[in-house]
Protein backbone atom coordinates (compact mmCIF):
# COMPACT_ATOMS: atom_id res chain seq x y z
CA UNK A 1 0.00 0.00 0.00
CA UNK A 2 1.13 3.57 -0.75
CA UNK A 3 0.77 6.68 1.41
CA UNK A 4 -1.23 9.60 0.05
CA UNK A 5 0.58 11.54 -2.70
CA UNK A 6 2.68 14.52 -1.72
CA UNK A 7 2.67 16.00 -5.23
CA UNK A 8 -0.27 15.66 -7.62
CA UNK A 9 -0.20 16.89 -11.22
CA UNK A 10 -3.36 17.33 -13.25
CA UNK A 11 -3.82 17.46 -17.03
CA UNK A 12 -7.42 18.69 -17.26
CA UNK A 13 -8.46 17.61 -20.76
CA UNK A 14 -11.89 17.70 -22.34
CA UNK A 15 -13.14 21.26 -21.96
CA UNK A 16 -13.73 21.73 -25.69
CA UNK A 17 -15.28 18.30 -26.14
CA UNK A 18 -17.60 18.99 -23.21
CA UNK A 19 -18.71 22.23 -24.83
CA UNK A 20 -19.36 20.48 -28.14
CA UNK A 21 -21.43 17.78 -26.41
CA UNK A 22 -23.56 20.50 -24.81
CA UNK A 23 -23.83 22.62 -28.00
CA UNK A 24 -21.95 25.46 -26.34
CA UNK A 25 -19.07 27.69 -27.50
CA UNK A 26 -15.62 26.30 -26.74
CA UNK A 27 -14.87 29.10 -24.33
CA UNK A 28 -17.84 28.02 -22.22
CA UNK A 29 -16.15 24.66 -21.77
CA UNK A 30 -13.02 26.41 -20.56
CA UNK A 31 -15.08 28.57 -18.21
CA UNK A 32 -16.84 25.56 -16.64
CA UNK A 33 -13.48 23.80 -16.49
CA UNK A 34 -12.09 26.72 -14.46
CA UNK A 35 -14.99 26.42 -12.03
CA UNK A 36 -14.28 22.70 -11.67
CA UNK A 37 -10.62 23.44 -10.98
CA UNK A 38 -11.65 25.67 -8.07
CA UNK A 39 -13.64 22.78 -6.57
CA UNK A 40 -10.80 20.27 -6.98
CA UNK A 41 -8.21 22.65 -5.53
CA UNK A 42 -10.52 23.22 -2.57
CA UNK A 43 -10.87 19.46 -2.04
CA UNK A 44 -7.10 18.92 -2.17
CA UNK A 45 -6.51 21.74 0.30
CA UNK A 46 -8.94 20.03 2.67
CA UNK A 47 -7.16 16.70 2.14
CA UNK A 48 -3.79 18.24 3.04
CA UNK A 49 -2.08 17.86 -0.34
CA UNK A 50 1.29 19.60 -0.15
CA UNK A 51 1.99 20.24 -3.85
CA UNK A 52 -0.35 20.53 -6.82
CA UNK A 53 0.65 21.27 -10.41
CA UNK A 54 -2.05 22.15 -12.93
CA UNK A 55 -1.41 22.36 -16.66
CA UNK A 56 -3.39 25.28 -18.01
CA UNK A 57 -1.72 26.05 -21.34
CA UNK A 58 0.92 24.23 -23.38
CA UNK A 59 3.46 26.01 -25.56
CA UNK A 60 1.93 23.87 -28.32
CA UNK A 61 -1.48 25.50 -27.73
CA UNK A 62 -0.34 28.65 -29.53
CA UNK A 63 -1.29 26.72 -32.69
CA UNK A 64 -4.98 27.04 -31.80
CA UNK A 65 -7.29 29.71 -33.14
CA UNK A 66 -6.11 33.11 -31.90
CA UNK A 67 -9.54 34.03 -30.55
CA UNK A 68 -9.59 30.87 -28.41
CA UNK A 69 -6.05 31.54 -27.14
CA UNK A 70 -6.95 35.11 -26.19
CA UNK A 71 -10.09 33.89 -24.45
CA UNK A 72 -8.08 31.34 -22.45
CA UNK A 73 -5.68 34.08 -21.37
CA UNK A 74 -8.58 36.30 -20.34
CA UNK A 75 -10.18 33.47 -18.36
CA UNK A 76 -6.93 32.68 -16.59
CA UNK A 77 -6.51 36.31 -15.61
CA UNK A 78 -10.03 36.47 -14.23
CA UNK A 79 -9.61 33.14 -12.40
CA UNK A 80 -6.40 34.33 -10.73
CA UNK A 81 -7.86 37.71 -9.75
CA UNK A 82 -10.97 36.08 -8.31
CA UNK A 83 -9.34 33.15 -6.53
CA UNK A 84 -6.08 34.63 -5.27
CA UNK A 85 -7.66 36.16 -2.12
CA UNK A 86 -9.28 32.79 -1.41
CA UNK A 87 -6.03 30.91 -2.03
CA UNK A 88 -4.19 33.37 0.19
CA UNK A 89 -6.74 32.95 2.99
CA UNK A 90 -6.17 29.19 2.80
CA UNK A 91 -2.39 29.51 3.03
CA UNK A 92 -1.75 28.46 -0.58
CA UNK A 93 1.44 29.63 -2.27
CA UNK A 94 0.99 30.24 -5.99
CA UNK A 95 3.90 29.70 -8.37
CA UNK A 96 4.23 29.78 -12.15
CA UNK A 97 6.18 27.30 -14.24
CA UNK A 98 6.75 27.82 -17.95
CA UNK A 99 7.96 30.54 -20.30
CA UNK A 100 6.56 33.47 -18.41
CA UNK A 101 8.09 36.18 -20.61
CA UNK A 102 6.07 35.03 -23.64
CA UNK A 103 2.70 35.64 -21.96
CA UNK A 104 0.73 38.87 -22.57
CA UNK A 105 1.93 41.72 -20.29
CA UNK A 106 -1.44 42.09 -18.54
CA UNK A 107 -1.46 38.39 -17.69
CA UNK A 108 2.15 38.57 -16.48
CA UNK A 109 1.14 41.39 -14.15
CA UNK A 110 -1.83 39.49 -12.69
CA UNK A 111 0.24 36.35 -12.14
CA UNK A 112 3.13 38.30 -10.61
CA UNK A 113 0.82 40.08 -8.18
CA UNK A 114 -0.72 36.76 -7.08
CA UNK A 115 2.71 35.19 -6.62
CA UNK A 116 3.88 38.16 -4.56
CA UNK A 117 0.77 38.16 -2.35
CA UNK A 118 1.03 34.46 -1.54
CA UNK A 119 4.84 34.18 -1.43
CA UNK A 120 5.06 33.80 2.35
CA UNK A 121 2.31 31.20 2.69
CA UNK A 122 3.23 27.79 4.07
CA UNK A 123 0.30 25.67 2.95
CA UNK A 124 -0.17 23.95 -0.39
CA UNK A 125 2.15 25.00 -3.21
CA UNK A 126 0.07 25.42 -6.38
CA UNK A 127 2.18 25.37 -9.54
CA UNK A 128 0.42 26.90 -12.51
CA UNK A 129 1.96 25.38 -15.65
CA UNK A 130 1.07 28.00 -18.21
CA UNK A 131 2.94 28.27 -21.52
CA UNK A 132 4.70 25.10 -20.43
CA UNK A 133 6.05 21.89 -21.92
CA UNK A 134 8.50 19.43 -20.46
CA UNK A 135 10.96 19.64 -23.34
CA UNK A 136 10.98 23.45 -23.23
CA UNK A 137 11.70 23.23 -19.50
CA UNK A 138 14.69 20.92 -20.07
CA UNK A 139 16.00 23.13 -22.90
CA UNK A 140 15.74 26.20 -20.64
CA UNK A 141 17.55 24.32 -17.86
CA UNK A 142 20.41 23.42 -20.22
CA UNK A 143 20.65 27.03 -21.39
CA UNK A 144 20.90 28.24 -17.80
CA UNK A 145 23.55 25.64 -16.97
CA UNK A 146 25.60 26.86 -19.92
CA UNK A 147 25.04 30.53 -19.04
CA UNK A 148 26.23 29.83 -15.48
CA UNK A 149 29.30 28.08 -16.86
CA UNK A 150 28.63 24.94 -14.83
CA UNK A 151 31.38 22.39 -15.48
CA UNK A 152 30.30 19.09 -16.99
CA UNK A 153 31.83 17.18 -14.08
CA UNK A 154 29.41 18.93 -11.69
CA UNK A 155 26.29 17.99 -13.65
CA UNK A 156 24.25 15.17 -12.16
CA UNK A 157 20.53 14.57 -11.65
CA UNK A 158 20.40 16.79 -8.57
CA UNK A 159 22.11 19.64 -10.42
CA UNK A 160 19.73 19.40 -13.39
CA UNK A 161 16.74 19.38 -11.02
CA UNK A 162 17.97 22.62 -9.47
CA UNK A 163 17.83 24.30 -12.88
CA UNK A 164 14.29 23.19 -13.71
CA UNK A 165 11.25 25.44 -13.19
CA UNK A 166 10.27 23.17 -10.28
CA UNK A 167 13.44 23.62 -8.25
CA UNK A 168 12.59 22.92 -4.61
CA UNK A 169 9.47 20.89 -5.47
CA UNK A 170 9.46 17.09 -5.03
CA UNK A 171 8.86 14.87 -8.04
CA UNK A 172 5.28 14.08 -8.98
CA UNK A 173 3.68 11.13 -7.18
CA UNK A 174 0.39 11.01 -9.07
CA UNK A 175 -0.59 12.28 -12.52
CA UNK A 176 -4.32 12.61 -13.20
CA UNK A 177 -5.37 12.98 -16.84
CA UNK A 178 -8.97 13.24 -17.94
CA UNK A 179 -10.95 12.80 -21.18
CA UNK A 180 -9.69 9.32 -22.12
CA UNK A 181 -6.19 10.49 -23.09
CA UNK A 182 -3.39 8.00 -22.38
CA UNK A 183 -0.17 9.94 -22.90
CA UNK A 184 2.02 12.57 -21.22
CA UNK A 185 1.91 15.00 -24.17
CA UNK A 186 5.20 16.63 -23.17
CA UNK A 187 4.15 17.29 -19.57
CA UNK A 188 6.72 17.27 -16.72
CA UNK A 189 8.94 14.72 -18.46
CA UNK A 190 11.67 14.88 -15.81
CA UNK A 191 9.47 15.05 -12.72
CA UNK A 192 7.20 12.11 -13.67
CA UNK A 193 9.95 9.51 -14.12
CA UNK A 194 8.46 7.36 -11.32
CA UNK A 195 4.95 8.77 -11.13
CA UNK A 196 1.78 6.73 -10.91
CA UNK A 197 -0.96 7.54 -13.42
CA UNK A 198 -4.73 7.76 -13.23
CA UNK A 199 -6.50 7.99 -16.57
CA UNK A 200 -10.24 8.50 -16.77
CA UNK A 201 -12.72 8.94 -19.64
CA UNK A 202 -14.47 11.68 -17.65
CA UNK A 203 -14.20 15.08 -19.32
CA UNK A 204 -12.64 17.71 -17.07
CA UNK A 205 -15.82 19.80 -16.51
CA UNK A 206 -17.45 16.61 -15.14
CA UNK A 207 -14.49 15.61 -12.94
CA UNK A 208 -15.90 15.91 -9.43
CA UNK A 209 -14.75 15.08 -5.92
CA UNK A 210 -16.01 11.50 -6.26
CA UNK A 211 -13.75 10.99 -9.27
CA UNK A 212 -10.87 12.61 -7.36
CA UNK A 213 -11.39 10.20 -4.47
CA UNK A 214 -11.35 7.34 -6.97
CA UNK A 215 -7.97 8.53 -8.25
CA UNK A 216 -6.57 8.76 -4.73
CA UNK A 217 -7.95 5.34 -3.82
CA UNK A 218 -6.36 3.84 -6.92
CA UNK A 219 -3.05 5.45 -6.02
CA UNK A 220 -3.21 4.10 -2.47
CA UNK A 221 -3.26 0.54 -3.84
CA UNK A 222 -0.16 0.98 -5.98
CA UNK A 223 3.15 -0.61 -4.97
CA UNK A 224 5.83 1.96 -5.71
CA UNK A 225 9.28 0.39 -5.98
CA UNK A 226 11.27 3.08 -7.81
CA UNK A 227 13.21 0.46 -9.74
CA UNK A 228 13.63 -1.88 -6.76
CA UNK A 229 12.11 -5.31 -6.15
Amino acid sequence: MTDKPTHIAIVPDGNRRWANLHDLPRIEGHRIGAERMHEIVEALIQLGTRYLTVWGFSTDNWKRDSDEVESIFALLGLWIQRDTPWLHANGVRLKHIGRFHELPPDLQRVISEAIELTSSNRGMVLNLAFNYTGRAEIVDAVRRLIADDVGWESIDEQMVSRYLYTDGTPDVDLVIRTADEFRLSNFMLWQTAYSEYFFTPVLWPDFDRLELEKALETYSRRDRRFGGD
